[in-house]
């Protein structure tokens, strides 16, 4: 799968705020090494920077185009080309900052003890993902993905998506490896001005994206054209043209 940071920069502050909020509850405050896995193009790695400023900080996502564009917004930080599911770090980290990215990864209950492990003690892991299947620009996306030409082309990408867990598995998942435990669940409800196309453009920077990628010109535009219209049904603009876009997240803060 290919991103495009310009894309996904397109809702910067939008994609930003959930971030923000999650490190505000990492009550790890002696912190001498942080990493952000799937640092995208480096706005998390900059406000995990502002929330530690003392140490040392780093950052890796498995996508080139956004490591370029981190390394532009923060020259000072080593970001590095990574996947995280092999991901062996050299020591143990204070910090491990993962937002919006391990819902691409499968295996949840190898995933998350692994990364626990790699927390130094008295350690914190603090995760963000979107928990938004069940909406209806998911469910509209997976509609319009299984059914045209394009279907078998694209059916592929919709069974290697990673399962979702709720809140309740990740709890069981991780208690017993930790001494604090924060789980909780929020919708944003965010004002795109634009219409329809705005929610077309929020979800071409990072769910449309795998089946993007295996369409060519004239099928991505065909796709699009009738996404975009069962779009506009399931959120009616407001007279001024602003959409209100409900986007459900996950968090999860586990010190070790």
């Amino acid at each position: 799968m290919t991103w495009s940071a310009r894309q996904y920069t397109k809702f910067e502050d939008e994609r930003t705020r959930p971030v923000r909020d999650l490190l505000a509850q990492v009550p790890t405050d002696a912190v001498a090494s942080a990493v952000d896995i799937g640092c995208g193009p480096g706005n998390s790695t900059e406000l995990l920077l502002a929330r530690f400023p003392d140490a040392a900080i780093s950052g890796m996502d498995s996508s080139s185009d956004m490591i370029a564009a981190a390394r532009r917004r923060l020259p000072a930080i080593p970001f590095e080309v990574a996947d995280i599911a092999s991901w062996q770090p050299a020591a143990p980290y204070d910090v491990i900052l993962s937002n919006a990215v391990l819902q691409w990864l499968p295996d949840h209950e190898v995933l998350m003890p692994s990364l626990m492990a790699k927390l130094a003690p008295g350690g914190t892991l603090a995760v963000q993902m979107p928990d938004n299947l069940d909406e209806p620009a998911h469910v509209l996306m997976r509609e319009v993905a299984a059914d045209g030409t394009w279907a078998g082309k694209l059916a592929p990408a919709l069974q290697t998506r990673a399962a979702r867990h709720g809140a309740d598995w990740y709890y069981r998942a991780l208690r017993g490896g930790t001494t604090r435990l924060d789980i909780w669940r929020t919708t944003y409800h965010h004002p795109l001005a634009g219409g329809a196309s705005a929610v077309v453009e929020w979800f071409k920077g990072a769910a449309l994206r795998p089946l993007l990628d295996l369409l060519d010109e004239a099928e991505r535009e065909a796709f699009l054209a009738r996404y975009q219209g069962l779009i506009a049904q399931a959120y009616p603009a407001m007279p001024d043209g602003t959409v209100l876009l409900p986007f459900p997240r996950l968090f999860i803060v586990a010190t070790r």
